[in-house]
């Protein structure tokens, strides 16, 4: 007979306790641990003992096909799945709520399924009039798009396998699905694991296209089982600020495609509008002329980025100074500080600091360390920066000024936003060709950079103000020019 037994499974990693205890070994977490119903254990006496088949072995020579795909209609979204859906794939997205998965994902299926391709949304979440309320409002209810309320999986997969078998399946979301191969609670770890497998098989079987919604955490991270994401073809975030009308689709993993490529969205009345130059949107709003901002020349996978850099620092009350962070690394910040600090003379251990990125994007690359030095600089000293400069180059810990890949589209694309200057390694100087378009200001170290931002500093008021600036433009120089020059 086969003997059922309980377990407590985490419901943020999925790691498996025999009794219940407070705090999860596996990934640290306080209270996550629920009560399910374990597998069933069968004695190795009546398993089956089924002998293994025999299938054939293929060598390394021949001709691999590429996987067809289906575009989606969303230029944006075809970026970041790599040039559309591949067939038999399963693709996994995750947002904060009221984010616009949900508002994205139907303007997919509705163009989709307006090419004539049977496209099938099912919602565990919300009704069928809802659904059309929001079709209606994005101006897509003429759409043949199927619609289904539905959590059960075997529902799903018997209506779905009678007649044309559907190009793109939404299942929204995952955490609300259920199957009746586990006995636990919909949106637990068992539950979202054998749903989601079951899903998975049906798409290879078939040859469908499934997206799955997922839930995030607090700290961002998609909700469930981290096999989850493993069991999947792709995984994609859906970023974005809820006071920023932009939005960023993110290839977190894609087994058909790259995952540097980001997909720039805009939120309107209408629904969500693709955004052909996120370069231009980004920088719409900038200050000119402002002390503590600068133009980050950036690569977004094969797309050049430029982006505003705000920084802010002011003398801190605190014994301990603040740092903080918004779209970019924390420990990128902590490091150009420090070597600010030891090769530049920049005292910054009595000053608050804080850095952000303008409209609601997430820097990755190291790249923006020079234009965020000479944010913080410039903020330090209220130095205006030029307005028609951008900047990018990363900084070694010994202060030196190291290149970056693809400088010549970075130029490119300060260039034809209308930049007239750019700073950059000395080392990338060979790199670029003579039309690129824009006066170049290479820079070997950091220290010859503060410099020039120091010379420039106007005092905020007061004689203890201007003394700051003097001594730091004296720091920045460098000891053996000052010896040489008494």
């Amino acid at each position: 007979m086969a003997k059922s037994s309980l377990s407590f499974v985490c419901q943020n990693c999925g790691a498996a306790y025999n009794r219940w205890q407070g705090k999860c070994e596996a990934c640290g977490e306080w209270n996550t641990l629920s009560e399910e119903e374990g597998a069933t254990a069968v004695p190795v006496s009546i398993r089956s003992k089924r002998k293994g088949r025999q299938f054939a072995l293929e060598s390394l020579s021949g001709k691999s096909q590429d996987a067809p795909r289906l575009s989606s209609g969303m230029a944006e979204l075809d970026r970041v799945t790599g040039g559309g859906f591949v067939r038999g794939s399963v693709l996994l997205v995750g947002g904060d709520p009221g984010i616009g998965k949900s508002t994205l994902l139907t303007q997919a299926t509705a163009m989709l399924a307006r090419t004539g391709h049977r496209a099938v949304y099912i919602s565990g979440e919300e009704a069928i009039a809802q659904v059309r309320l929001r079709a209606e409002r994005l101006g897509l209810a003429d759409a043949p798009v199927q619609l289904a309320a539905e959590t059960s999986v075997e529902d799903i997969v018997s209506t779905l396998s009678e007649g044309a078998v559907p190009r793109l399946i939404v299942i929204d979301s995952i955490q609300t699905m259920w199957t009746d191969t586990v006995e636990s609670a919909p949106g637990t770890v068992t539950q979202v694991r054998a749903s989601a497998q079951a899903l998975i098989r049906f798409a290879k079987k078939t040859g469908a296209a499934i997206i799955l919604v997922g839930h995030v955490t607090k700290d961002g991270q998609i909700a469930g089982p981290r096999v989850v994401e493993h069991m999947v073809d792709a995984v994609m975030s859906f970023e974005g600020e809820g006071s920023q009308q932009f939005r960023i689709l993110r290839a977190v993993k894609n087994r058909f495609g790259p995952t540097d490529e980001i997909g720039v969205f805009e939120m309107t009345g209408l629904g969500l509008r693709e955004v052909t130059n996120p370069s231009e949107l980004f920088l719409s709003e900038r200050d000119l002329g402002t002390p503590g901002t600068a133009v980050f020349a950036g690569i977004e996978g094969t797309r050049p980025v430029l982006v505003e850099l705000q920084a802010l620092v002011a003398p801190t009350s605190l014994g301990t100074p603040r740092r903080a962070v918004v779209g970019w690394d924390p420990s990128r910040l902590s490091m150009v500080l420090a070597v600010l600090e030891a090769h530049c003379g920049v005292k910054l251990s009595g000053h608050d600091v804080y850095l952000n990125v303008a409209g609601g994007l997430r820097i990755q690359e190291p790249a923006a360390d020079l234009a965020a030095a000479a944010a913080l600089v410039s903020s330090l000293v209220n130095a205006q920066l030029p307005t028609d400069a951008v900047y990018f180059g990363e900084i070694s810990l010994s202060g030196v000024v190291r290149p970056v890949a693809q400088t010549a589209a970075r130029l490119k694309e300060a260039a034809k936003l209308g930049f007239g200057r750019a700073v950059l390694p000395e080392s990338a100087r060979g790199e670029v060709s003579g039309d690129a378009g824009l006066s170049l200001n290479p820079v070997g170290g950091l220290t010859t950079l503060v410099a020039e931002i120091a010379a420039r500093g106007v005092p905020r008021g007061g004689r203890e103000s201007s003394r700051d600036a003097t001594q730091l433009e004296k720091n920045a120089t460098p000891a053996r020019f000052r010896r040489e020059n008494g």
